[in-house]
C-alpha cells in the first residue's frame, strides 16, 4: 500500500484550524463586504509587513534546495510576493506601519526560527501562507455580496495564478517529504499545524486590534 502524501496528511491534522478561520468575523464581515474599513487597513499594514519578511524566508529557502526547479520556484515566489507587496496594498493603503503587531512578530519570528532546522522544515512552514489563503479566498469569492469594497483582495487570492504556486508549493512539499526522514516528516507536519494556527491568529489580532501598549510601542 502506498504511503499518502504528506500534503494530505499536514491538512488533515490543521483542517479544524482552517474550519475556524472561516467563522472569525474578520473572514465573514469580509465575505459580507461590512469589514470595518480601519480594521481592514490595519490587517493590511500588518500584511505589508509579513509580506516583506516572508519573501525573505522564501529566497532563503530557495539558496538552501539542491534541485534547480524547486529553487527557481521559490525565487519565484518571492519575486510574486514582492509584487503583490507594491500593488495589492497600494490599493489599500499608502505607507505602512513601523512596528510589527505581536501577531505579526509572532508569526514572521516562527518562519525566521526554521532557517537553522531542516530545509524541509522550513518549507512547509510557509506553505500555510499560500494554501490557507487560496482556500479562504476562493471560500469568500464564492459567497461575497455583490459591490464587495474589498474585491480586489478577494479576486488576488482566489485567481487562477495564485492557485497555480499553490500547487507547486504543495507538490514541492510533497517531494521533499517523500525523500525525508520519519522525524523530519513528522516536523514538517509540526510546523505547518502551528503556522496555520498563526493565520488564525493574525486575521483575529487584526479584528481585536491585538497591539503593544504605547508606552512601549
Amino acid at each position: 500500500m502506498s504511503q499518502r502524501k504528506w500534503s494530505e496528511e499536514a491538512w488533515e491534522q490543521a483542517d479544524h484550524i482552517y474550519r475556524a478561520i472561516l467563522e472569525l468575523p474578520f473572514v465573514r464581515e469580509l465575505a459580507a463586504g461590512t469589514l470595518d474599513r480601519e480594521i481592514f487597513n490595519r490587517y493590511i499594514g500588518q500584511d505589508s509587513l509579513y509580506i516583506n519578511r516572508y519573501c525573505k524566508v522564501l529566497g532563503h529557502i530557495a539558496s538552501r534546495l539542491d534541485d534547480a526547479d524547486m529553487t527557481e520556484a521559490f525565487l519565484g515566489f518571492a519575486q510574486d510576493g514582492v509584487a503583490v507587496e507594491k500593488n495589492l496594498h497600494a490599493t489599500y493603503i499608502s505607507g505602512q506601519p513601523t512596528v510589527m503587531s505581536p501577531a505579526c512578530l509572532f508569526y514572521t519570528s516562527l518562519l525566521k526560527a526554521q532557517a537553522t532546522g531542516p530545509v524541509e522544515v522550513e518549507a512547509a512552514a510557509i506553505l500555510p501562507c499560500f494554501w490557507v489563503y487560496l482556500k479562504v479566498g476562493r471560500h469568500i469569492a464564492a459567497t461575497m455580496q455583490p459591490g464587495n469594497p474589498y474585491h480586489e483582495w478577494i479576486e488576488c487570492y482566489s485567481d487562477a495564478a495564485f492557485d497555480r504556486s499553490n500547487d507547486k508549493a504543495i507538490a514541492i512539499c510533497d517531494t521533499l517529504a517523500e525523500n525525508a526522514s520519519p522525524d523530519v516528516r513528522a516536523a514538517m507536519t509540526r510546523i505547518f499545524v502551528e503556522c496555520t494556527r498563526m493565520e488564525w491568529l493574525f486575521w483575529q489580532g487584526a479584528y481585536e486590534d491585538l497591539d503593544w501598549p504605547e508606552i512601549i510601542r
